[in-house]
Order: structure tokens, then C-alpha cells, then sequence
């Protein structure tokens, strides 16, 4: 007999916008996505989960409107709340677990992330005049490689400590995330939603034994204001403010970049199976960082958390083939209505942590396998001693800090800035640019 003829892939690039049913359908599962580390960071800094539910959607739909206008593509990326930011907003705002710090404290830190949007925005904008080239002589895809690698092996104990909430329900939703996006891929619209299959399915299993809550909806207002701030700029301790966490930016920047390399890579992978033209995202490096660098601004103003542009939400998209920015756009939207509809909020709130784990395992996973894929993608030469070096420097320091020491390296250096330590992440990525610059102007014989 012959064989059953295989299905077109299915999938969306970037400017395809999927019918509205849909539409709606994709951006609820990208917040599905983005909403549990968007709301734990706001609880661990002690800032307003409304505010900053209400400001990523604001910042993710100017950054994809203006990627539009400037570029005539979407740049599809969601911009959520920070990890690399969370011990030195902690610091500046003296945060308890899900008490809002006030408003002084909170404006205090609005000053630093303003400053973090210049450094992104000033750095984008000398990557545009020199190019994409000078970006890889200082951040070569063994730096933004490593760094996702990190950052998705750096999440995997948040991951587990989620799914420890119950194991049984963590480890459901996992194997039916995990089988719906390998089964159902290019199996039409159904393909295209494994993550909202999974959450839907453990959270059913979980309302079935009795453990979802839904009191917190029942209690909730149907309309709450956000608690909006503007920066104190004028506050005596503004200083220390960026000082402590503009410079977190050298841990966002390397993150921000290997994300769109990522991304590009599978765009156009998908638009090559397609028969489209390819989209070429990778080349667009500069103005992206001006975008997140945009859209750390506007956190800045308005009392949101310093942000990146979300690896989830990158996971989320490989997995599924959907890379419409429409679908993006939709998720802002539905961000700033859970930001003033305390009901809906509520309800997506009453998601049991166990489920939110099993689909982290899996999320964060695909973070770390991305940078690999980018490593491996650029044919970066492992052989190479200079390149193994900086890759394995970067893996023990950024793992190693984060998972061993709470995210912080215990070396007594600029304590005055950083009294928590060093912060891990960000200086695995100095590290990794002070080796490629040594191995850059002092060239060894080590092909």
C-alpha cells in the first residue's frame, strides 16, 4: 500500500495574522506562558501585579507596532518581567513576598530601569551605525549560546520547585504537553496549541481531586485600578539606584540577543518549508535592543518591572510553529485587561503551581536546548580552545552562581553596589566578552 501522504507544515511567521477565533486562542496561551514569572517577580520585588501585568502588554504591543512601522516585520518577542533583575530591585525596594513595597521604594527602583532602557537603547543604536558584525565581535553566538543555556538550566530548579507542589499533577500536565507537541504537530489548529492543551488538562485533573481554589475569583472585584508610579528621579538614593541596576543590562543584552538569533533561526526554518521568503530577523539586532530597551522605559515610568524579552513565549513558539506577531499582540491585550479585570486575573491566578510547574519543566528546558541549537546552527568550532573556554567559564559561573548561590557569586567586589554578591548571570556574560576580547586582540594559533 502506499504510504499516507504527509500533511503540510502548519505554522505562522511573523506578519501571517490567524483568523480572530484563533487569534485569541494563541495570545491567551502565550500568557498562559508569560504569566507566572511576569506575577512572581512582581511578588518577589514588590511591585503591584496589576501595574506590571498592565505595563508588559503595553510595552510588547509599541515594541511590535514600531518593529512593524521601522522594519515591515514583526519582531515576535513578549516582553515580561526580568529574572537577571530580581536581587537588585530586591535590594533597592526592600521586598516581603507578595507585600507591595510602596510607592517611594518602587518609584526609588523606577529610576534604575529607566536607566537600563538608555544603556539598551544607546547600545542598539551603535549596533545599527557599525552593524550586525560588530555586535558578533563582541557577542559571538559561543557567548549567546552559552548564555541561553544558562538561563534555561538556570531556571530548572524554579521549574522543579513549582512542580513539587505535586508531583502527580506536574508530572500529567508535563507528559500531556509533551506528547500533544510531538503528536499534534502539522495536525491543524490543535498543533498549534499543546501548551494550552496541557494546562487545560491538568488543571481539570487538579479541579477533579480538589485542588484548584477558586475563591480568590469569587472575592475578587470585577474592576481594580492598577497601582501606577512614576520614577523619582529627584530621590537622594536615585544614583545608587542605577548604579545597581542599569548595570544588569550586560545580562539582559547577551539573553535579548540570543533570543532573536533563536528565533530567526526557527522563523525562517518554518518559512523555508513553507516556500516563503525568509525573514532574516537576526539582522534587526540593533533595532531590537532599542525596542527592549524602549520597553524597559516604559516599565520605568509607569511602576513595571525591568523586562527582557521572554524565552517562555520563544519556547512557546518553536514548539508550536506560531510566530504571528498578531497572536502577540493579542497577548498584550489580554495583559493589560487581567490587569484591570481583578475576576480574569483571579482566574488565570487559580492555576495550581504544580500545573504551572509541569509546563516550566518542559518551557524552561527548550530555553537551554535553543541555545544549543544556535551553537550548533553558527557551527561554532567546540574544538577550539579560546571557544571552549569562554563556553565553559560562562556555563559554571552562570549555573553554578545561580543554582549554588541563590543567583548571587559571594566575591567581595563593588559591595557598595552589589551587597547581595555579584550577580550570576550577568557576570558569566562580562566574563564570557573580557575572554572574546583577550582571544580577539591577542589571537592564539588554536584552530
Amino acid at each position: 500500500m502506499p504510504s499516507a501522504k504527509r500533511k503540510a507544515p502548519v505554522g505562522y511567521l511573523p506578519n501571517d495574522k490567524p483568523p480572530l477565533g484563533q487569534l485569541i486562542i494563541l495570545g491567551f496561551q502565550h500568557i498562559l506562558t508569560m504569566f507566572p514569572a511576569t506575577v512572581l517577580v512582581a511578588l518577589l520585588v514588590g511591585f503591584d501585579v496589576g501595574a506590571v501585568l498592565v505595563i508588559s502588554g503595553l510595552a510588547t504591543i509599541t515594541a511590535l507596532v514600531l518593529s512593524y512601522r521601522l522594519s515591515g516585520k514583526f519582531i515576535p518577542l513578549y516582553y515580561g518581567s526580568s529574572f537577571s533583575y530580581i536581587a537588585a530591585l530586591a535590594a533597592i525596594t526592600q521586598a516581603k513576598f507578595g507585600v507591595y513595597a510602596g510607592k517611594e521604594l518602587v518609584s526609588l527602583a523606577q529610576v534604575g530601569i529607566v536607566a537600563t532602557g538608555v544603556v539598551n537603547i544607546l547600545i542598539g543604536f551603535v549596533i545599527k551605525k557599525f552593524g550586525k558584525e560588530s555586535l558578533d565581535k563582541i557577542l559571538p553566538p559561543i557567548i549567546t549560546g552559552s548564555v541561553a543555556l544558562v538561563i534555561g538550566i538556570a531556571l530548572s530548579k524554579a521549574a522543579l520547585d513549582m512542580a513539587q507542589a505535586n508531583w502527580s499533577i506536574a508530572l500529567f500536565t508535563l507528559l500531556v504537553t509533551t506528547l500533544s507537541s510531538v503528536y499534534l504537530r502539522n495536525r491543524g489548529f490543535f498543533g498549534l496549541i499543546p501548551i494550552l492543551i496541557g494546562a487545560t488538562a491538568g488543571y481539570l485533573v487538579s479541579w477533579w481531586f480538589g485542588l484548584v481554589d477558586l475563591s480568590g475569583v469569587s472575592q475578587a472585584a470585577w474592576f481594580s485600578w492598577p497601582k501606577f508610579s512614576l520614577p523619582a528621579f529627584t530621590n537622594p538614593r536615585a544614583a545608587e539606584a542605577v548604579a545597581a541596576i542599569a548595570v544588569i543590562a550586560v545580562a539582559t543584552i547577551p539573553e535579548s540577543t540570543a533570543h532573536l538569533y533563536q528565533i530567526s533561526l526557527y522563523v525562517d526554518k518554518l518559512a523555508s518549508r513553507l516556500k516563503k521568503k525568509p525573514y532574516r530577523l537576526s539582522r534587526l539586532i540593533g533595532l531590537n535592543l532599542i525596542l527592549d530597551g524602549i520597553g524597559d522605559m516604559i516599565n520605568g515610568l509607569f511602576g513595571g518591572v525591568a523586562g527582557t524579552n521572554y524565552g517562555e513565549n520563544n519556547s512557546l513558539m518553536v514548539i508550536t510553529q506560531n510566530y504571528s506577531g498578531w497572536a502577540l499582540m493579542a497577548a498584550g491585550l489580554i495583559a493589560i485587561c487581567l490587569g484591570f479585570v481583578g475576576k480574569l486575573s483571579a482566574l488565570v491566578a487559580s492555576v495550581p503551581l504544580a500545573v504551572t510547574g509541569g509546563l516550566a519543566v518542559y518551557l524552561f528546558g527548550v530555553i537551554g536546548m535553543q541555545g544549543i541549537a544556535l551553537i550548533m546552527s553558527e557551527k561554532v568550532d567546540l574544538y577550539r580552545p579560546s571557544q571552549l573556554a569562554i563556553g565553559a567559564i560562562i556555563l559554571v559561573v552562570g549555573i553554578g552562581g545561580h543554582i549554588g548561590f541563590n543567583g548571587n557569586l559571594p566575591i567581595p567586589i563593588m559591595q557598595s553596589i552589589f551587597p547581595n554578591g555579584l550577580p550570576a548571570i550577568a557576570t558569566a556574560a562580562v566574563l564570557g566578552i573580557v575572554l572574546n576580547l583577550i582571544f580577539s586582540f591577542i589571537p592564539a594559533d588554536d584552530n
